[in-house]
């Protein structure tokens, strides 16, 4: 989907018959994010959900990691990068419309912030034993912004969420999977050959059974999504221009703990 260079971060894509594979590709900085990958993410997800000879996707990353989350001095501060989203394209997050066809999410390693957000937006994961989650935005001085503050507790219930998004910790594929993010834990280095398997199985079933099963299973969860999502620009307005996250961004940068004043 990229025509940059490898070594600045892109998203590539492969076709295997029905199954459409988006691959997460920036390996040498642990696949975090850049603003230009989010457009190559959100345009490879709209292919998937408009292609109709696609029937099921998988989302997977190169290298030892998932991803990291954002590259974060590229989204915030002087250094700042800018790149458009279609307004017709469903965004990484399915913030804004959701992929009609299944997809199956494989992570290993880290899975950090927009990497559990990313997961939580398709419908299946398959993980490595040693991947690691977890979704640390507030100690940055920010909060999770990609559906993460209703996706979590959709999978995991009010407690199991709370605990993660309030603690801000590091926990592993066994926990995950105990408490419903992940649905199928192997050995490292088989994810992508599950998360494959899986979504070759589910192409060989009626394409469109499939999808208004998806769709129908949506329905109950939609008007709460809704009401989520159309709070995130005051938790944007609420962060986003307080002295915390400056504070937090700037401790990332210099790599060392952050002094947060609550304002």
């Amino acid at each position: 989907m990229s025509d940059g260079k490898a070594s600045s971060g892109r998203i590539r894509t492969e076709v295997h018959g029905r199954v459409f594979k988006i691959i997460i590709d920036n390996p040498a900085k642990k696949n975090s994010f850049t603003p230009s990958m989010m457009v190559e993410m959100s345009n490879a997800i709209t292919l998937l959900d408009n292609n109709n000879e696609y029937w099921a996707g998988v989302v997977c990353a190169e290298g030892a990691d998932f991803t990291s989350g954002l590259d974060m001095p590229k989204f915030f501060g002087p250094a700042a990068q800018k790149a458009e989203i279609s307004p017709s394209n469903i965004d990484a997050f399915s913030l804004k419309g959701r992929c009609r066809k299944p997809i199956v999410t494989a992570v290993q390693g880290i899975v950090y912030t927009i990497g559990i957000e990313m997961m939580l937006a398709g419908d299946i994961v398959v993980a490595a034993s040693d991947s690691r989650f977890c979704q640390m935005e507030a100690r940055r001085g920010i909060a999770p912004l990609g559906g993460a503050h209703f996706r979590f507790l959709t999978r995991a219930g009010w407690g199991d969420a709370m605990y993660h998004l309030l603690l801000c910790d590091e926990f592993n594929a066994e926990r995950a999977h105990s408490i419903g993010l992940v649905q199928e834990v192997v050995e490292p280095g088989r994810q992508i050959e599950r998360a494959m398997e899986l979504a070759q199985t589910i192409a060989k079933n009626a394409p469109l059974g499939i999808q208004v099963t998806k769709q129908a299973a949506l329905k109950y969860i939609e008007a709460a999504e809704r009401d989520a999502i159309g709070y995130i620009p005051k938790i944007k307005d609420r962060v986003l221009n307080s002295e915390d996250m400056m504070e937090g961004i700037r401790s990332f940068v210099e790599r060392r703990p952050a002094v947060f004043k609550g304002k």
